[in-house]
């Protein structure tokens, strides 16, 4: 227990020094400015992939309502407001082509966003001789990224749907206790599909080499203070009336107050992982399109005695 308790400390410790080393906290509310402007293209996008499946109209549906136990009622209306101004214009072709590309940028600059600020927390940087090939890359990258979100949102969408339909069949048969209980399991499943999220992000986006292994305690970890920090800001908000105060765009406050949320945590996470595969001896290897960046802190004032010296002894 004694073992356990130092090896808890030595990663907290490990990993908070590395959040404050990359200032996490700037490279989140970056991601947050990303993500609003991205927050509509990208859901629309996710929403047409689901539509083929399940119906567009019903879709929209389940994500506005999704969203409305994330950041509460009145900002989940205004990004249902902002998908109907979303749209594609069918003039002609080349406008609709125009705005489909429009529309692709804008989902997946948040994932770009991403994989910049989890690569500078692993220290790699893009290799400077594969610059174009590195870019196209990850725009191809993060397309993928999208239809692994909407296949998981329409695994979700079909769970919810047997769910429901499940617990109607047991409400009438069974006590409380055991539908209260099946809730909970519902919670549980939840958990996993957000860590097996966090874990993909984890694993395709950073220019890395990483196993599996690497990477699953540091999104089980990422994966319970997601789902604490869901519960911790919607109580926030139930408690607290100053969003109210900023009026229409109190919405937009409440939006981004849980984008940032969920970018520190997103990014704690990848610093634990770094602190974890350290702590192994191990050190997360940067791909073919990367290179690994050694930090090395330097006294200005011993390089400026040492050009001195250098420089009378030469004349």
């Amino acid at each position: 227990m004694r073992d356990l308790l130092k090896k808890f400390w030595t990663l907290l410790k490990g990993t908070v020094n590395c959040f404050s080393e990359n200032k996490v906290l700037k490279l989140s509310a970056a991601l947050s400015y990303y993500t609003i402007f991205s927050l509509p293209p990208l859901l629309m996008m996710i929403i047409g992939f689901c539509g083929i499946f399940y119906g567009q109209d019903a879709v929209e549906g389940q994500v506005v309502q999704l969203l409305k136990g994330f950041v509460g009622i009145d900002a989940a209306m205004g990004i249902q407001g902002a998908l109907a101004t979303v749209s594609l214009r069918q003039d002609t072709f080349f406008a609709t082509m125009i705005g489909a590309a429009s529309l692709l940028l804008g989902a997946t600059a948040v994932f770009g966003e991403i994989q910049d600020s989890i690569n500078s927390i692993w220290r790699l940087k893009t290799h400077p001789e594969k610059g174009i090939i590195k870019l196209l890359l990850t725009r191809l990258v993060s397309f993928a990224m999208i239809v692994v979100l909407g296949f998981l949102l329409l695994v979700s969408l079909l769970f919810n749907t047997v769910f429901d339909l499940f617990m109607e069949r047991l409400s009438s048969r069974f006590d409380g206790f055991v539908v209260e209980a099946l809730f909970y399991v519902n919670y549980v499943i939840i958990y996993i599909v957000i860590t097996l999220l966090f874990a993909i992000v984890f694993k395709v986006l950073p220019d890395a080499r990483i196993k599996w292994k690497q990477i699953r305690a540091g999104a089980m970890v990422t994966g319970v203070l997601f789902m604490l920090g869901k519960y911790g800001i919607s109580f926030y908000l139930s408690q607290n009336s100053s969003v109210t105060a900023y009026g229409a765009a109190g919405s937009v406050i409440v939006l981004l107050l849980w984008v940032y949320y969920s970018s520190i945590i997103l990014y704690f996470g990848a610093a634990f992982t770094q602190t974890l595969a350290v702590y192994n001896g191990e050190r997360i290897e940067p791909n073919r399109y990367a290179v690994f960046v050694a930090m090395q802190e330097v006294e200005i004032g011993d390089n400026i005695k040492a050009e001195q010296k250098s420089t009378h002894a030469s004349v």
